[in-house]
């Protein structure tokens, strides 16, 4: 397959820079495979699509502050994204500008904190080892921010610091985020309220979670013209016992599972046992789902609209067909729907 085949011209002003007041009033575009019907309603609508009993899974990743600003020891601006905790006050970290720091140039982070890059890999990647205690993670609350993916523009001051830091503290955040670790936010789960969720419950669905820490794996670009050749980075995840309990009664009784984003997806999937069951436990998803996979769990999908020649566009299209998704997608910028992370979302029946 051709990269190009999953590529859509979609207007700058249909990408969401703020999220809507309230989270469950986005639209909802719902997109039926059995007979290619394409309907627009309201994500509050939700249950109208669903099945008593369905059985819904949600990634319960919380978003940590990761992205910092700091300053090169000579002076210049850094800014860093940290991505994986080797052991504490040691994380890989995405930089820039990456030529500006080799390994044994320090970095500031106001008075009190610093770091030395100690190693390096392709592609801005840097080995930063911060000094002293308290731990770094234990610092993040008060020197990080919200690492908001790149289309999302904020007007920043000196410090890195925006007037929207605590909207997107709080709204770049499922209600039900509890393990922190991620490095963006599930944000198919980002429509969800506490009384929608209840209200799900009292229709009759199951709801279940798991856990897979948004990682570089999820957002990385697909640089090749062949999608076959490209290469997923590999994100950690854990299904619990009584979700994957769960999973296996849902397929036991020929009720459907609905993954509500990417992550859960591909989680769901990497984990998959013959006869629609999952593992349970931890596990390394470095799956690369494209057209031509056989699902073998999850029988719908909830999620947002996804960039053009990206990973998460190939797996809808692997999903519900490419010709499918991009009707949809074609109706839902002549309707003026809001895309990427802060936009509307679409179920996949």
């Amino acid at each position: 397959m051709n990269i190009r085949e999953f590529d859509y011209h979609l207007p700058d002003g249909l990408i969401a820079q703020y999220p809507i007041p309230e989270r469950d009033a986005s639209r909802l575009l719902v997109v039926r495979r059995d007979d290619g019907a394409i309907l627009h309603r309201r994500f509050r609508e939700l249950s109208l699509w669903l099945r008593p009993r369905d059985l819904l899974v949600l990634n319960d990743a919380k978003v940590i502050p990761a992205r910092l600003y700091g300053r090169r020891t000579g002076g210049g601006k850094a800014e860093v994204l940290l991505i994986e905790e080797e052991s504490p006050n040691r994380w890989w970290a995405l930089v820039r500008p990456g030529k500006s720091l080799p390994v044994g140039r320090r970095l500031s982070f106001g008075a009190d904190v610093g770091a030395l890059v100690i190693d390096r890999r392709e592609g801005g990647h840097r080995l930063l080892q911060f000094d002293g205690t308290p731990d770094i993670r234990a610092q993040l609350p008060c020197m990080g921010v919200m690492p908001l993916p790149p289309y999302v523009k904020r007007t920043r001051n000196i410090d890195g610091r925006t007037r929207e830091d605590t909207l997107d503290a709080e709204r770049y955040q499922t209600v039900f985020a509890m393990a922190e670790g991620s490095i963006a936010a599930p944000t198919a789960g980002l429509h969800f309220t506490r009384a929608l969720l209840t209200q799900l419950e009292q229709h009759g669905l199951e709801i279940a979670f798991l856990t897979l820490h948004v990682g570089v794996g999820t957002f990385t670009p697909v640089t090749v013209e062949r999608v076959e050749e490209h290469r997923m980075a590999a994100e950690r995840y854990t299904i619990p016992e009584p979700t994957a309990a769960a999973i296996k009664r849902a397929k036991s009784e020929a009720r459907r599972v609905l993954a509500v984003g990417s992550t859960t997806t591909r989680a769901l999937e990497d984990a998959a046992l013959d006869g629609g069951g999952v593992r349970a436990g931890e596990g390394t998803a470095s799956l690369f789902i494209t057209p031509g996979h056989h699902f073998r769990v999850v029988d719908a999908l909830l999620t947002n609209f996804h960039l053009p020649r990206s990973t998460l566009l190939i797996l809808v299209s692997a999903f519900a067909g490419r010709d499918l998704i991009g009707k949809g997608y074609e109706e839902a910028i002549q309707r003026g729907y809001r895309f990427y992370s802060y936009g509307d979302a679409m179920l996949i029946v």
